[in-house]
């Protein structure tokens, strides 16, 4: 930069031509050498100053850094950046995609889905507050592996209701997959406010804003075979009773059942609710027993095997994760369309509830003998009692229901699904040892 020019004592003479009188002269050149320290001292005390006003301004916290991608990823309605992050991951690639909201997204099963759905051609917009109920770096990982795949996930929460009408305004869903919840049935006795606040709260805001939607989606959403709660009538069907719900989680997601129910027939909404049955499988959740189970016989350490009444086995409906995503895009390529407009139905709407099983329930026991063997090394085995948190002795789906009406057909047997698993978490933790060493 130009240094500026240095004032002469000359540059303060008059511009007018002429020569000056001998008797002003002696006056003028007093008052130059009066005027010419002066003047510096203003425009050096000037320039101090202007530059104090340019140190303050530019530190002041009035004026942050701009934003980390990883803060605008993460910012729940953020600029014109965040905005052209939704709208390109909404876009369908196929000629009659759907347009998807995928809540839950970084979740188990709504990492899966929302894969599949965008891998064929459909708009996947993702949604999840990352909560920590379960390792929140787990989920991170999975949007890190969605954000590869072309899928943008929102953070922020259903209960937020501006968050969520920005969205709709933003994107014309066609369709909503409601995975989002808080799971978990022993966890309800620890902090039971989580779930009303998300699978009764959250649910309900989430049908506001549908229901207000022009034009309104179909809405699919995750029940739960904990419904069937005390139900000893086996295999459970869709048409038995649910009124004596074993937890506080499967009693959340029966009045979630009762609620969706209402807003299909008071305002149009098309929906659809799928029972699933301990669903498995790579990326899965590390509260569940195959995954822990896993985890402690590979750590050498004990594990907890619960036992019916007289030594009987407890037994579960183990359903593979690839099997469950078929069955939940199934529900949304035969969901019929939403018959309400702005929160005003206009006629009847569809209304339905499948179970999403594998009916063929295995007992813990064999979980168990199976992870030795691929593992290949011998658990330290604890038989208990099963308490009362909330747990029931078996699951047992009957899918013929979504067998006649959705093609749907598990074909992964809890071996086959339990190699695939070992292999994603034996690789996954390989990589957070390398990663964090």
């Amino acid at each position: 930069m130009s240094q500026p020019k240095a004032i002469s004592h000359f540059d303060l003479a008059p511009s007018t031509p002429g020569k000056l009188k001998p008797d002003r002269l002696s006056a003028y050149i007093h008052r130059l050498r009066f005027q010419a320290p002066l003047f510096k001292l203003t425009i050096g005390s000037a320039l101090f100053l202007g530059l104090v006003v340019f140190l303050v301004v530019s530190c002041s916290p009035s004026a942050p850094p701009p934003p980390s991608p990883r803060r605008i990823l993460g910012d729940s309605r953020g600029g014109s950046y965040w905005e052209r992050r939704v709208r390109s991951s909404a876009r369908a690639r196929a000629r009659a995609g759907h347009v998807v909201l995928v809540t839950g997204a970084s979740g188990f099963v709504g990492t899966h889905v929302s894969l599949h759905l965008k891998r064929r051609g459909d708009g996947v917009v993702g949604l999840d507050n990352f909560n920590d109920y379960y390792d929140v770096e787990l989920k991170r990982a999975r949007q890190t592996l969605l954000g590869r795949a072309g899928v943008f996930v929102v953070e922020g929460d259903i209960n937020d209701r501006e968050l969520m009408e920005k969205l709709f305004d933003m994107v014309a869903f066609t369709h909503v997959m409601h995975l989002a919840a808080q799971a978990g049935v022993r966890y309800a006795m620890k902090n039971p406010a989580s779930y009303v606040h998300s699978n009764i709260a959250g649910f309900v805001n989430l049908f506001e804003v549908c229901k207000s939607a022009n034009p309104q989606p179909a809405v699919v959403w995750a029940s739960s075979s904990s419904v069937y709660g005390l139900n000893s009538k086996v295999p459970f069907s869709e048409k038995d009773r649910t009124d004596q719900p074993a937890s506080l989680y499967a009693a959340t997601k029966k009045a979630g059942e009762e609620i969706a129910h209402t807003y299909n027939h008071i305002y149009g909404l098309s929906i659809t609710g799928l029972r699933f049955f301990t669903v498995y499988g790579p990326w899965g959740r590390p509260d569940m027993a195959y995954y822990f189970f896993t985890q402690h016989i590979l750590q050498r350490k004990q594990i907890e095997i619960f036992e019916g009444p007289q030594h009987s086995s407890v037994s579960r409906d183990f359903t593979y994760i690839d099997d469950v995503v078929e069955g939940c895009l199934a529900a949304l390529d035969t969901a019929k369309k939403s018959t309400g407009s702005g929160g005003t139905k206009k006629g009847s709407a569809q209304f339905r509830v499948y179970n999403l099983g594998n009916t063929s329930p295995v007992p813990v026991t064999k979980l168990v003998s199976i992870l030795e063997k691929l593992l290949k090394v011998k658990a330290k085995k604890k038989l208990l009692p099963m308490p009362r948190n909330g747990d029931v002795k078996f699951t047992h789906a009957n899918i013929s229901l979504a067998q006649r009406e959705l093609g749907y057909k598990p074909t992964t047997d809890l071996e086959t699904g339990l190699k695939k698993f070992v292999k994603w978490y034996l690789d996954y933790h390989s990589d957070l040892r390398k990663y964090s060493s």
